[in-house]
């Protein structure tokens, strides 16, 4: 049995449900991970065939059911930010790639799922649903990260119908590897965020080549996805013209929580293997657990974990119960939760002392993988800039029930 126990499932944020996707994703962990990791180190090759494996068998176990709605096969009525969050964070606490395999069926569906139509959702999501489509999400380029006004690639409308697409997506996550992406591109219908269109488009698509990788230090599918003369049909428009920058931040504010428990996964993973480590080693004639900064770095590390999980499933009830914009709480959720999970991955690699960093210990595979998190979907500086900016426009706004 882990030394760390899991977020509490019987906080108010939960319900059965909730219950019985972590119940039957152990159960899947147990019996089925193991086998479907094996070799995935050997080579950049291995892990993209490694992510397809993943895919394919939480499909089959129905574990990506959480990523879509009941009407196209999914677990619930709409999408479920507390779903998705649980199933990360357990799945994040045995295998980054595993988490990864999941959380991008999520985020490449996502616009689909929240903004699509009844036809564009049937053709997509029982595919995510059942492990046989993978999906991406590409949004960033080059010069245009956080700031996705400075978005450069184009959508020109074809006289005879439909869209033709030009340009460069960079960190695409599963690149060269999906069935399907959600490309973001100026359509121009008005200047900065208001000009931008988001499209479904199938990787087989003439024009889409997306075959160079980028190599990083957690190896996982991802690359640059490069689009040129790339035709798509007026069905391939995602909602209205223009209407792009709302979808990447309503599917960025559901999936930035997510990533808090991404996060907040593999910080329980190493605070777990810290305890096991403090109680075995030993020196000076007691064991390092015996010692009071020892004593005092555990405690840190596990109030800062408690304070994560609580402002993750926060935001997720919030989103799922109150069906209000959670922009603030998923901000602060997600840059709490992935700065505190660094800190506690760092003191864990140094509660081991030399064996944190040999390569291929658990603990220096955490602190390789947790470092993405404070970049991806919204670095931490940018989001303290919206909790800020969010926070100073709520003191102007009269108080409810005042």
């Amino acid at each position: 049995m882990p030394a760390v126990a899991p977020t509490n499932l019987a906080w108010p944020f939960f319900d059965e449900g909730h219950r019985a996707l972590v119940v039957q994703l152990e159960a899947w962990i147990a019996d089925e991970l193991p086998t479907l990791l094996h070799g995935s180190e050997d080579s950049l090759d291995a892990c993209y065939a490694c992510v397809q494996r993943l895919v394919r068998s939480l499909g089959r176990a129905g574990l990506l059911r959480c990523c879509v709605p009941q009407a196209q096969g999914g677990l619930r009525e709409s999408f479920d930010v507390r779903s998705v969050a649980l199933a990360r964070e357990t799945l994040a606490r045995a295998s980054g790639l595993a988490d990864f395999a999941l959380a991008m069926q999520g985020l490449g569906s996502a616009p689909v799922t929240l903004f699509g139509n009844a036809a564009q959702q049937a053709a997509l999501l029982p595919g995510v649903a059942e492990g046989r489509l993978i999906t991406a999400f590409a949004l960033s380029e080059p010069d245009a990260g956080s700031d996705v006004a400075a978005m450069s690639a184009t959508a020109t409308r074809l006289p005879a119908g439909g869209w033709r697409l030009d340009g460069v997506k960079t960190w695409i996550s599963n690149a060269g590897l999906a069935d399907h992406y959600v490309v973001f591109a100026r359509s121009g219908e008005a200047p900065g965020a208001r000009g931008i269109s988001a499209f479904m488009v199938d990787a087989r698509t003439p024009g889409l080549d997306a075959s160079e990788r980028i190599p990083v230090i957690a190896p996982h599918p991802l690359g640059l996805v490069k689009l040129n003369d790339c035709r798509v049909g007026d069905d391939a428009l995602l909602g209205e013209a223009g209407g792009g920058f709302k979808i990447a931040m309503g599917t960025l504010d559901s999936f930035r929580t997510t990533v808090g428990a991404a996060a907040l996964g593999f910080g329980r993973r190493a605070l777990d293997e810290a305890l096991q480590r403090v109680h075995a080693r030993r020196m000076f004639g007691k064991t390092l657990a015996d010692f009071q900064m020892t004593q005092q770095k555990i405690g840190q590390m596990a109030v800062a974990l408690d304070a994560s999980a609580l402002m993750v499933y926060r935001a997720g009830w919030t989103k799922d119960v109150q069906r209000v914009r959670v922009t603030r709480e998923a901000s602060m959720a997600k840059l709490y939760a992935t700065e505190a999970a660094q800190k506690v991955i760092d003191d864990a690699v140094q509660l081991f002392g030399g064996l944190g960093v040999v390569q291929g210990s658990v603990v220096e595979r955490l602190y390789r993988e947790i470092r993405a998190l404070r970049i991806y979907e919204g670095a931490s500086e940018v989001l303290e800039l919206i909790v800020g900016a969010r926070t100073l426009q709520d003191a102007l706004t009269p108080r409810q029930n005042a």
